[in-house]
């Protein structure tokens, strides 16, 4: 029962997090925001604020694929938040910009996710197949090597955790600030950051349970062979 209880959860809970954005995107894409701006527009406006001329604006394909681009200096929106006046393309851009402001305050733990990418690449694309084969083949010490790398792409989801939430904030504080939004209005544009956030806790929370399930199956495996 509690192996079904494990994959009931690390199913459910991003599919609950999935939901959870969709419905608030969907409900707030249909509200206007009182300053009338596009998603580009509040980005632009946000970016000159802080002095960061040199980053671009771009339109990207694709739903909800929204992100900062480091490498390149460019905040990419989906068409819908580029072209859209609504709430959530308001609070979406005015996100990814916050990003863009971590880049050039070299905020410490964008800095330290920036780092991690090379070694959470390895450990998403090869801990499985050091698990699987140290599972079956009941060799512990490649199953331990599995788990490590597992274990920095587990790090890299928890590091993310703060760069977004304080995205976030500072996504809510320039808004705010700007004039983008009014007071009346604060209260839809958390709802949809909220919302944006609880995939990156899902993501997390599953990546934790799934560490904990594999380091206890080693836990097994070495008391056995003693």
């Amino acid at each position: 029962m509690s192996i079904i209880i494990y994959f009931a959860l690390i199913i459910l809970i991003p599919l609950w997090a999935q939901f959870k954005v969709k419905g608030a995107y969907k409900k707030y894409s249909q509200v206007a925001s009182s300053s009338h701006m596009t998603g580009a527009e509040v980005a632009r406006k946000i970016l000159d604020d802080n002095g960061l001329y040199n980053v671009g604006v771009e339109e990207t394909r694709g739903y909800l694929s929204d992100h900062y681009d480091p490498r390149s200096k460019v905040v990419r929106l989906s068409s819908d938040n580029f072209f859209g006046h609504s709430v959530a393309a308001a609070a979406i851009a005015a996100h990814e910009v916050g990003h863009a402001i971590q880049d050039a305050e070299d905020y410490s733990f964008l800095r330290f996710r920036h780092a991690l990418v090379p070694v959470a690449s390895l450990g998403s694309n090869f801990s499985w197949i050091l698990i699987l084969i140290g599972i079956f083949a009941q060799l512990s010490g490649l199953l331990l090597l599995g788990i490590l790398f597992m274990a920095a792409a587990v790090v890299f989801q928890l590091v993310t955790l703060p760069v977004e939430f304080n995205a976030s904030n500072r996504a809510m504080e320039q808004v705010v600030s700007a004039g983008i939004i009014r007071n009346d209005e604060e209260r839809e544009t958390k709802k949809v950051l909220n919302a944006a956030a609880l995939t990156y806790v899902a993501a997390a929370a599953v990546a934790v349970l799934e560490l904990v399930r594999l380091v206890m199956i080693y836990t097994g495996m070495t008391s056995s062979e003693e």
